[in-house]
C-alpha cells in the first residue's frame, strides 16, 4: 500500500525514475492508466510511483525498461540503485560490496545468512522483529533480501563460504513448513559448485575451544583482492578495512571452519533435517 510519508523519505533514485517514467509517459501522449496498461500495472500503482508514494518494484522497474526504455537500459541501471534505497541504512555500504564481491566467507549464529534465506523464512523473519514494520516495508525488504540472490548466479563467478552454527538450524522461524523448505534450499545450495557450506556442531565446545563465540561475521573479498570485514550487532553496521583488523578475524574464520563439520557431513545433516534422509 502507497503511503505519503514515502514522498518525503524517497531516495534520490526513486525520484529519478519517478521523473523519468513521467516524462517518457508524457512523451508518448499515455494516461496512467495506459502505461499501467502496457506495464501490467494498475493507474493506482502508476500514480504511486510517479509521485514516490510507493518506489517503483523490481518488477516495474523491468516494465518500464521494456516499454518506455528507448534502449538506453535507464530503468534497467536504476534496478540496482533502487534496492540499495530499500535496505536499511546500515546495510547499505556492505550491500554494494556483497553484489561486486568475488568471495564472501560468511558465519552465522543465530539465523540463516540473509543470502541464503527463502523468502517465506525472509517474511517471517522480518515481519517478526522488533519495533514492528508496516506490512509494506516488510515486503520491501523481503524483495530487497531476494534480489541479493542474484550474486549466486552472476558472471563472473564469486565464491563463497558459509558456516552455520547448527542451532540456527533447529530454531523455528514462521513454521515447520517455512523451516523445512529453508532446510532444502540450504541443501540446494550448498550443491552449487561456487558454494561451501558447513555447519559447526553444538558439541563443538567440548573439544576446549570454540573459535565462533564471537557472532557473527562477512568477510568479503573485493574485485581488487582487498579483504574487508562487515559487522552488524542490534541494527548497527560496521565496516573495517583496516588489515590488521581483518587480518585477525580471517585467522578466526579459518579456525571456526576447522572446527565445522565438513561439507559432505553438513549436507548430509541438512538433508536429514530437510527431510530428505531417514
Amino acid at each position: 500500500m502507497a503511503r505519503a510519508e514515502n514522498k518525503e523519505t524517497a531516495g534520490p533514485t526513486a525520484q529519478l525514475v519517478a521523473d523519468v517514467a513521467r516524462r517518457a509517459r508524457l512523451k508518448q501522449k499515455w494516461t496512467q492508466e495506459q502505461l499501467g496498461k502496457e506495464i501490467g500495472f494498475s493507474a493506482a500503482a502508476v500514480s504511486a510511483m510517479e509521485t514516490n508514494a510507493q518506489p517503483a518494484s523490481d518488477d516495474m522497474l523491468v516494465q518500464l525498461e521494456r516499454v518506455l526504455g528507448d534502449g538506453m537500459g535507464v530503468f534497467e541501471q536504476a534496478r540496482r540503485y533502487v534496492r540499495m534505497e530499500k535496505y536499511p541504512e546500515q546495510f547499505k555500504n556492505y550491500a554494494l560490496l556483497e553484489q561486486d564481491a568475488v568471495g564472501l566467507m560468511l558465519y552465522a549464529t543465530l539465523v540463516v545468512h540473509g543470502l541464503f534465506q527463502t523468502e517465506a523464512y525472509a517474511r517471517a523473519l522480518i515481519g517478526g522483529g522488533y519495533p514492528p514494520l508496516s506490512d509494506q516495508r516488510v515486503e520491501e525488504l523481503v524483495e530487497a533480501r531476494l534480489a541479493r540472490k542474484a550474486l549466486f548466479e552472476r558472471e563472473p563467478v564469486a565464491l563463497i563460504e558459509l558456516i552455520v552454527e547448527e542451532a540456527v538450524l533447529t530454531r523455528d522461524i514462521g513454521s515447520k513448513e517455512v523451516m523445512r523448505d529453508q532446510m532444502r534450499y540450504l541443501a540446494a545450495c550448498a550443491r552449487r559448485r561456487n558454494v561451501t557450506l558447513q555447519v559447526l556442531p553444538l558439541d563443538c565446545g567440548l573439544s576446549g575451544e570454540h573459535a565462533g563465540d564471537r557472532g557473527d561475521m562477512n568477510l568479503v573479498e573485493t574485485p581488487d583482492h582487498e579483504r574487508l570485514l562487515f559487522l552488524e550487532v542490534q541494527d548497527e553496521g560496521l565496516l573495517i578495512s583496516d588489515p590488521a583488523a581483518v587480518s585477525t578475524r580471517a585467522q578466526r574464520y579459518a579456525k571456526i571452519r576447522a572446527q565445522a563439520l565438513g561439507p559432505r557431513e553438513s549436507l548430509g545433516l541438512i538433508e536429514r533435517l530437510a527431510g530428505e534422509q531417514e
